[in-house]
C-alpha cells in the first residue's frame, strides 16, 4: 500500500546531495524527517518501488514497549510518545489505538521472564504488570483461561497504521527540501579513501557526503556495496483478516499468545490474525498462502476457542528483516565511517522507526544519540559478543 505522498517522476537522478537514504519505508521516511527537521539539506531517498511498498506497507502495525531489553523498552517508549504526537508533529491521522498488548504466558520459565522485564520497564518509567488468567480473560473476552499460567499487560501499547506514519513523515519532508526517487533501484556505490563518494543506481549517479542504509530485508545487499557487513536475513511473516464481524468485535489487547507466537487484534469492524510459522524458510518470497492458517487455528482451539473457525477474507504476506540474535543494526559503519544504518529490525523497525529516525539524526551531526544503541552496532557480531539477547520476540 503507498502512501499518497509526491515521488519525483524523472528519467535520471544523477546530481550531489548531502546525505542518500536506501529505502523508502517507515524508517527511511522517519530517518529523511528527522534529517530535514534539523536542517540538514539536500537529502535524497531513494526506493525501488513505492513509498511504503515493502514491509512497511503492512495494514496494521504494533507498537508497544513491553521488551526485556533496555535499549529496546528505551526505543519503544520514546517512539510511543511520539506516535502519541504525530497529528501535531509530522502530521497527519495514523489511527493509533491505543488498546493494550497482552502476552499470555502458558510456561513458568515464560512467567519468570517477563515478570523481569517487568521490573526492568517500571524503572524506566514504562507501565506494565503481571495478570492473572481471570483478569486476562476480562482484558480479552475471547481468551481461555484453561492451561493458561499468566500475563504480561501494558495500558499504552497499541496499533497504528505503517502506511498512514510514511505517509506523515514523508510530506513533512518532502515539504521541508527532501527528495523521495521511486522506482529506481541502488545498483552500487562509490568507495574512495574508506569512504562512499556515490550512489549508483538503474537512473544515474548520485554524489553524497553520507549514506544512511534503511532497506529492510534488502540490506546485506546495500551493505555489501559499500563494503559494510549488515547480517540480515529477509524471512515471510503472513497475516490474514476476517471479514467484519456482527456484532464488532469488543476493544480487545493486541493479544500474544507467547509460547505459539500466534497473535489477533481488531482491525476495522474485523480481526487480524498471525503467527510465526516456525517452518518458514529464509527468502525474499512474499506470496501470501493460507497453509499456516491451520497452525494458527490449532492454537485457538486452545486458547480463544471462538476464533478457531472464523473464515478469513485475505491477507498479506510481507518481509521480516532478521538478524542472528532478532536485535536491530543501528549505527555507523567503522571501516566506512559515512555509511550509517538502521536495519534488521526483526519485526519491531515500525514500532520503533520514530525513535531511530531521531538517532540515526544525531548520529549522522555526530552529536550523542537521544538513546544509547552504541550496543546494537553491527560490530557485536565480529568481536566475539554473540549478540544481544532479547526476550519478547514473536
Amino acid at each position: 500500500m503507498a502512501p499518497p505522498v509526491m515521488a519525483e517522476e524523472v528519467v535520471s537522478v544523477a546530481r550531489a546531495s548531502r546525505v542518500v537514504v536506501v529505502g523508502g519505508g517507515v524508517m527511511g521516511a522517519s530517518v529523511a524527517f528527522h534529517l530535514a527537521e534539523a536542517g540538514v539539506r539536500d537529502v535524497v531517498v531513494v526506493e525501488r518501488g513505492a513509498l511504503g511498498g515493502g514491509s512497511s506497507g503492512k495494514p496494521v502495525g504494533g507498537v508497544r514497549a513491553q521488551f526485556s531489553d533496555p535499549v529496546n523498552i528505551a526505543l519503544g517508549a520514546r517512539s510511543l510518545r511520539a506516535f502519541r504526537d504525530f497529528a501535531a508533529r509530522p502530521g497527519g491521522d495514523i489511527r493509533l489505538e491505543t488498546v493494550g498488548y497482552l502476552f499470555l504466558l502458558d510456561r513458568p520459565e515464560d512467567v519468570d521472564a517477563f515478570e523481569e522485564s517487568v521490573r526492568v520497564q517500571e524503572r524506566m518509567g514504562v507501565r506494565g504488570r503481571i495478570v492473572g488468567p481471570r483478569e486476562a480473560h476480562e482484558l480479552c473476552p475471547y481468551v481461555r483461561t484453561e492451561g493458561l499460567l499468566a500475563a504480561a499487560y501494558s495500558p499504552d501499547d497499541g496499533h497504528a497504521r505503517p502506511g498512514a506514519v510514511v505517509a506523515g513523515y514523508a510530506r513533512a519532508a518532502a515539504a521541508a527540501g527532501v527528495s523521495f526517487v521511486t522506482g529506481t533501484s541502488v545498483t552500487g556505490m562509490d568507495v574512495t579513501g574508506g569512504r562512499v563518494t556515490a550512489v549508483r543506481t538503474d537512473r544515474g549517479v548520485v554524489t553524497c557526503d553520507a549514506v544512511v542504509c534503511a532497506a529492510g530485508a534488502w540490506s546485506a545487499g546495500v551493505g555489501a556495496m559499500a563494503g559494510v557487513p549488515l547480517p540480515v536475513r529477509p524471512l515471510r511473516r503472513q497475516i490474514a483478516f476476517t471479514a467484519p464481524l456482527l456484532p464488532p468485535p469488543p476493544r480487545t489487547p493486541f493479544t500474544i499468545d507467547f509460547s505459539s507466537t500466534a497473535y489477533f487484534h481488531t482491525s476495522d469492524q474485523g480481526l487480524l490474525f498471525g503467527l510465526a510459522d516456525p517452518g518458514q524458510e529464509e527468502g525474499f518470497d512474499t506470496t501470501w498462502t493460507e497453509e499456516w492458517l491451520e497452525l494458527f487455528r490449532a492454537v485457538m482451539r486452545r486458547r480463544a476457542p471462538d476464533l478457531a473457525d472464523l473464515d478469513v477474507v485475505g491477507g498479506w504476506a510481507g518481509l521480516y528483516e532478521v538478524t542472528p540474535d532478532r536485535n536491530a543494526l543501528i549505527g555507523r559503519s567503522r571501516a566506512v565511517p559515512n555509511f550509517l544504518y538502521a536495519t534488521g529490525f526483526s519485526g519491531h523497525g515500525f514500532l520503533q522507526a520514530p525513535a531511530v529516525g531521531e538517532v540515526v539524526r544525531d548520529l549522522y551531526l555526530e552529536r550523542e544519540p537521544c538513546v544509547d544503541v552504541s550496543s546494537l552496532s553491527a560490530e557485536r557480531f565480529r568481536v566475539g559478543a554473540g549478540g544481544r539477547p532479547e526476550a519478547h520476540v514473536v
